[in-house]
């Protein structure tokens, strides 16, 4: 419980994300933290003592005076402001903890083709920028390497999962252009015959081709500009633009565009952050660092499949298994309502549509991994409810082999860390992926039957 002494903004805390500031009794800034929820994550430093928080905890605490907050529309907001408070404001509390040099920085390159990158505390200094430096822009001191640097992040996880979120709003490229002459001039030929095959990401809608020569260098400068203004807390500037850019484009009778335009200004004003949730609402600062992996192969993982004969008593379901194992009261099942004929890919779409936008509620937690039967034309479908409900949830496709051993996993490769999970957890996702055939094709026989009775 708060103590009654400690004067909060407005009296008290709202229960929607956004970055709390602390402040002693002589009034200096002590702490700046962000929050899912202000008033859980702010009442959690007041539990009693004896909770294993430690000595920096318990100090910071004793010297609360005021608290103020920011709300912000989303978890992301929330961590952007954090991070640029803190790089404004140098709290000591949270400028403590910057020789232990596990901070992390998002950098932007300054190459052709701009690109982001995340970069930890000592390998950014190693390239001559101070990354407790005021501003963004540090260009000169890293000789001219970086169009900006942001930071510092506390959760390299979740800053990682803030960039997945927003690449379908822009998306930018890691891939080298066509005329690149980093590329062999074999490769070069090909490129120019305007064969080149486009990567996984422009194939998600996550890459704008700078692979296959299919947008601009100037065109391609303005959507890292777009990057730069979130990162700087600016997203209603990025909102005004794109607002403009839609009604220069009707007026221009140019409807593609236009529509195009009008799906970016949506998914940047509906982003739906769950999976930006993380462990930050239950540990606190200075707490003792836990080793975790980026994705938990004991966590929550559904699996997906359909079920059909020609279209009829078309059917989905999902199975979840926790802690490697099946959790059949988790299990849910779909009857396919607005598909007709065969269309596995449909089908796939109305399932994800229905389970994705319970996401969060009782019963209906994010995983930390979806397996869907099938290859990349069924992730592509997934990808595109994730997108147009703005949310981010890795996913797995299992493509049949002729046998187990020749099943091939379907995933975004540049995923170092959803590469290292699918490595590790193949034998997991292929028992998941059987199981949810087996659970899908006996739901599918319970509606023949039915059907069959009713006949």
């Amino acid at each position: 419980m708060i103590p009654p002494t400690v004067k909060i903004q407005n009296g008290e805390l709202p229960d929607n994300p956004g970055v709390y500031f602390y402040y002693d009794a002589t009034g200096t800034l002590m702490y700046v933290g962000k929050a899912t929820s202000l008033r859980r994550r702010v009442a959690s430093y007041f539990r009693a003592a004896g909770d294993g928080r430690g000595q920096r905890i318990t100090e910071l605490v004793s010297k609360i005076a005021r608290i103020d907050y920011v709300e912000t529309p989303t978890v992301i907001e929330a961590l952007v402001l954090e991070a640029n408070q803190i790089k404004a404001h140098l709290p000591p509390y949270n400028v403590l903890a910057k020789d232990d040099k596990s901070f992390q920085y998002l950098v932007i390159t300054n190459d052709e083709f701009p690109r982001p990158i995340v970069m930890r505390q000592l390998d950014l200094e190693r390239t001559g920028v101070d990354p407790w430096g005021k501003g963004t822009k540090e260009a000169k001191g890293a000789k001219g390497q970086h169009l900006a640097v942001f930071g510092p992040y506390t959760s390299g996880l979740s800053l990682k999962r803030a960039l997945e979120l927003i690449r379908r709003t822009i998306p930018w490229s890691v891939c080298l252009p066509p005329s690149s002459p980093l590329l062999s001039k074999e490769r070069d030929r090909v490129r120019s015959t305007a064969m080149a095959k486009a990567c996984f990401d422009h194939q998600l809608g996550k890459c704008p081709g700078v692979c296959v020569g299919a947008i601009s260098k100037a065109e391609y400068r303005k959507t890292i500009r777009n990057l730069i203004l979130f990162f700087e807390g600016k997203k209603m500037t990025i909102v005004r633009q794109l607002k403009r850019d839609m009604a220069k484009a009707a007026a221009m009778l140019d409807f593609e565009r236009a529509a195009k335009i009008k799906g970016q200004l949506f998914a940047i004003e509906h982003i739906r952050d769950v999976s930006l949730i993380t462990r930050e609402d239950v540990d606190l600062p200075f707490a003792p660092i836990v080793p975790q992996g980026y994705y938990d192969l004991n966590g929550r993982i559904e699996a997906y499949d359909i079920s059909n004969i020609s279209g009829t008593s078309a059917t989905g379901s999902m199975v979840v298994f926790v802690d490697g194992k099946p959790a059949k009261d988790l299990y849910r099942k779909f009857k396919i309502k607005t598909v007709k004929g065969s269309n596995d890919f449909a089908m796939m779409e109305e399932v994800m549509r229905r389970r994705l936008s319970r996401l969060g509620q009782k019963g209906w937690d994010v995983p930390v991994v979806m397996i869907i039967d099938g290859g990349e034309g069924q992730i592509s479908f997934v990808q595109k409810v994730m997108d147009e409900l703005g949310v981010r949830v890795p996913m797995i496709g299992i493509a049949k082999g002729f046998d187990r051993k020749q099943d091939r996993l379907v995933y975004d490769r540049s995923d170092v860390e959803l590469h290292r999970l699918a490595t590790r957890g193949k034998e997991i996702f292929q028992k998941a992926r059987d199981e949810a055939h087996r659970f899908a094709v006996s739901y599918h026989r319970v509606l023949r039957a039915k059907k069959f009775m009713v006949h």
